[in-house]
């Protein structure tokens, strides 16, 4: 692997403008998207999604950044306003909103290729020789430097970033590739229902992480015929992508840890339950995704809070949280929380018990409330006494969302406290 503090890469990524894709719901997410944008969503504690991505970004060279936003952005635009608006555009950098805008069409943005299409004009004010197309809503950390040599050296049209993941989680799910013993893509499928299984890796398939390199020319052009076609959904997956890689050089590339060439930890956290899982893979002792790499930080906006406090050392009071994640402005008084995550500024009193659960920011967890295997939204005041996910029917019964893996969902509209934050 090339070294990403060379210069070859350095002048590739300073020559690159990233573009975030920002704009979607997140429907799988259920009531938890019903006020923002899926990469608005709070994750791990003290994170936004939005934040993974943009971090990459910044610990890859990359400073020219657009986020391209249209459903319910204002959390996330009030976000990225906090935390990332510290760039000097006189030294050529930026992160910017890009919202819909209906700068070519009457229309919102209608897919992700009509995104950027609706922005070519921005995009040729900054001359880059190389856009990279980002996913808003991932969770991993990866360095696009070593993708743009790998781009560049294979002298492609379009890259597409990929990973491998097991078919059964991929089928329905992600759009999946079928690539040469080069790894030039032949075949795309968006979300197939039998996905091809990789020759190199029985029971594998190669899905894509929604990122892309693209030369500047090659995308104004595929931008422009896509906008032409009354047929297309002006979609990468669907439409750009099936439609390029028999004329021009497609590559895939597959995302690997540097170090071991293992697959690299990567979510697609677009359902309660991944989630759930995600948010509980970074509370083991040697979480896959390292937040704690002091060489890839992971970026945020966070109000300035007082330390985490537990109090009371009595016998049957006892504040305390084990193999957990507690956030700054957190209070644990005389309350049990296990194996879960508290965001910033979660209040938790006497003899609760918590498990398995994650709780949001600004969330109030009364006494005597017992919760397991539970998201609980931010905000919401958890009543003295109520039990949540010990009794699932019990759950359904009070207008608690209960997925297929027993994880419960709770808002603030669910428990009648008006609407969410």
């Amino acid at each position: 692997m090339l070294d990403p503090n060379s210069r070859f890469v350095s002048r590739l990524t300073r020559d690159t403008v990233a573009l975030v894709l920002a704009g979607g719901r997140g429907s799988r997410l259920h009531e938890l998207t019903d006020w923002r944008a899926k990469p608005a969503l709070h994750f791990g504690g003290k994170f936004r999604i939005i934040d993974f991505p943009l971090s990459n970004c910044v610990n890859s060279g990359i400073r020219r950044i657009g986020i391209l936003t249209q459903y319910k952005a204002h959390s996330l635009i009030r976000h990225v306003m906090h935390g990332w608006s510290h760039f000097k555009n006189e030294l050529g950098e930026y992160v910017e909103i890009l919202p819909a805008s209906q700068r070519y069409s009457p229309n919102w943005y209608q897919g992700t290729a009509d995104a950027l299409y609706q922005n070519i004009d921005i995009i040729q004010e900054q001359m880059p020789k190389y856009v990279l197309v980002l996913s808003g809503d991932h969770i991993y950390q990866m360095d696009y430097g070593s993708m743009l040599a790998a781009h560049v050296e294979s002298g492609a049209d379009m890259t597409v970033s990929c990973i491998e993941v097991p078919i059964e989680e991929a089928a329905g799910s992600f759009g999946v590739m079928t690539v040469d013993e080069n790894d030039r893509i032949r075949r795309f499928d968006e979300k197939p229902a039998h996905p091809t299984e990789l020759k190199d890796m029985p029971g594998h398939t190669l899905a894509s992480m929604g990122n892309y390199v693209f030369n500047t020319e090659f995308l104004f052009e595929q931008l422009r015929k896509d906008a032409k076609d009354p047929e297309s959904e002006h979609d990468f997956g669907k439409n750009i992508i099936p439609e390029i890689i028999d004329s021009h050089n497609v590559n895939a590339y597959r995302f690997r840890d540097p170090d071991t060439n293992e697959i690299s930890y990567w979510r697609d956290v677009g359902t309660l339950d991944s989630f759930w899982q995600a948010n509980m893979e970074m509370i083991s002792p040697d979480p896959q995704l390292n937040i704690y790499n002091h060489h890839w930080p992971i970026w945020t906006y966070q109000k300035q809070l007082p330390p985490a406090k537990f109090v009371f050392d009595d016998d049957n009071r006892r504040g305390y949280a084990v193999d957990s994640m507690v956030s700054g402005g957190c209070i644990v008084s005389g309350g049990h929380v296990k194996k879960s995550l508290l965001f910033s500024s979660v209040h938790v009193h006497s003899f609760t018990d918590i498990e398995e659960s994650v709780i949001l920011p600004e969330a109030e967890i009364h006494r005597n409330a017992k919760l397991k295997r539970v998201i609980i939204d931010s905000g919401c005041q958890i009543p003295e006494g109520m039990v949540i996910g010990h009794d699932h029917e019990h759950d359904k019964a009070r207008g608690f969302r209960v997925t297929k893996k027993g994880v419960v969902l709770v808002t603030r509209a669910m428990l009648g406290q008006g609407p969410e934050q």
